[in-house]
C-alpha cells in the first residue's frame, strides 16, 4: 500500500506542473485543469516518490511536479508494474499504458542537471474510473474483483423473456473494477439458486455474487431464502441501504425481501429483477461496496480506528 505525496497540474503547456494537493480526475481524460490531459493513452502520469527523493538528494532541492508528473506516489514504481497493470489511487482506477517516455524537447530538470528520470521511470496511464484524488490517499496495485451474476426468472430460463438485468449488472459494475467471471440464468427454484450461489462462492472463488430477481412476495420468489441458506454471516446494511434509497423513488420498494450476506469470504447481494431497479440499486451501493469487499478479503482495515 502506497501513498500519494503530490497532485500536480500545469494549466498551460510548456509550463512546469505545480502541486495543488487535490484534484478531480475525469474518466478517459485526466486531471481536471491539466493542459496535458486528453483522450489518449497517457492521461495521467505517475512517478515514484522514492526515485524523486534520490534524485533530489543528489542534485539539490527539486519541487514536486518538476518532472512533469501528475501524481507523485510513494510505494509504487516502474519496476513492480507492467503495461496493463491497474492502479487504484483513492477511489480512482488507472490502467498502465506505457512505462517511460522519451523527452524530445528536454524538460527543465534535464536542462539543469543533464538527466531526467521520467524516460525510464515515468508511469503513464489512462483513467478507467474517475473521482477526487488528494495528497494522503492510498495508492496500490489493483486487482479486479471477481463477480458472479445470477438472474432468477422462470420466464427467462424458458426463453420467454430476454434477461436484461444480468448483463446490466456486469456493464455497470465493470466501471467500478468488477470483472464478471461467471453469469447464469436460473428458474425461481430455491435449491437450484442455493447450489449456484455456493458454487460461485466455493468453487469459482467469486469476491462478490450479485443476484437479480426473485425478491418479491410471490410464492415463486425464493432468492432470499436460497441466499440465507448459503450465508455464514449477515451483512444486512447493504440490503437496508437499497430499500431506504429505493423508497425515495417508489413506495413499492418496501415490498422487496432482498437480503445481503457473507459466505466465508464472498459477499452476496440480492437486487430486484427489473433493469430500472437494478440500476438504481447499484447507484446506491457501489460507492461503498468496494471498501466492504476489501475488508472481507483482508486488503484494508475498518473505517474507524
Amino acid at each position: 500500500m502506497g501513498k500519494i505525496k503530490a497532485v500536480c497540474i500545469s494549466e498551460k503547456k510548456g509550463t512546469v506542473k505545480k502541486n495543488i494537493d487535490r484534484c478531480e480526475i475525469i474518466i478517459d481524460h485526466g486531471l481536471q485543469g491539466d493542459a496535458h490531459a486528453g483522450i489518449n493513452h497517457r492521461q495521467v502520469s505517475l512517478l515514484s516518490y522514492e526515485s524523486f527523493q534520490e534524485f533530489s538528494a543528489e542534485y539539490g532541492n527539486i519541487e514536486y511536479g518538476a518532472f512533469g508528473e501528475n501524481l507523485l506516489v510513494d510505494g509504487i514504481n516502474a519496476e513492480n508494474i507492467s503495461v496493463g497493470t491497474k492502479l487504484r489511487c483513492g477511489s480512482v482506477i488507472l490502467e498502465v499504458t506505457q512505462i517511460g517516455k522519451e523527452c524530445h524537447s528536454g524538460c527543465e530538470i534535464s536542462k539543469r542537471t543533464g538527466r531526467c528520470i521520467m524516460p525510464k521511470e515515468g508511469i503513464f496511464t489512462r483513467v478507467l474510473k474517475g473521482g477526487p484524488v488528494q495528497v494522503g490517499d492510498n495508492a496500490e496495485i489493483f486487482e479486479e474483483y471477481r463477480l458472479g451474476v445470477i438472474t432468477a426468472s422462470d420466464k427467462g430460463s424458458k426463453g420467454e423473456r430476454i434477461d436484461k438485468s444480468g448483463p446490466l449488472i456486469s456493464d455497470i459494475t465493470k466501471e467500478w473494477g468488477y470483472k464478471t467471471v461467471c453469469s447464469t440464468l436460473l428458474p425461481d427454484d430455491e435449491d437450484e439458486l442455493y447450489a449456484e450461489i455456493v458454487r460461485m462462492c466455493d468453487v469459482i472463488g467469486c469476491d462478490i455474487v450479485i443476484t437479480t430477481g426473485g425478491t418479491g412476495l410471490s410464492q415463486r420468489d425464493r432468492t432470499p431464502e436460497a441466499t440465507l441458506r448459503a450465508a455464514t454471516r449477515q451483512a444486512p446494511g447493504i440490503a437496508e441501504a437499497i430499500r431506504s434509497g429505493s423508497l425515495k423513488v417508489t413506495p413499492m420498494a418496501m415490498l422487496s425481501r432482498g437480503v445481503s450476506v457473507i459466505r466465508n469470504k464472498t459477499l452476496i447481494v440480492n437486487l430486484p429483477g427489473s433493469p430500472k431497479a437494478v440500476k438504481e440499486s447499484l447507484e446506491i451501493i457501489l460507492p461503498a461496496l468496494s471498501h466492504g469487499v476489501d475488508i472481507l478479503k483482508g486488503n484494508t482495515g475498518e473505517c474507524a480506528g
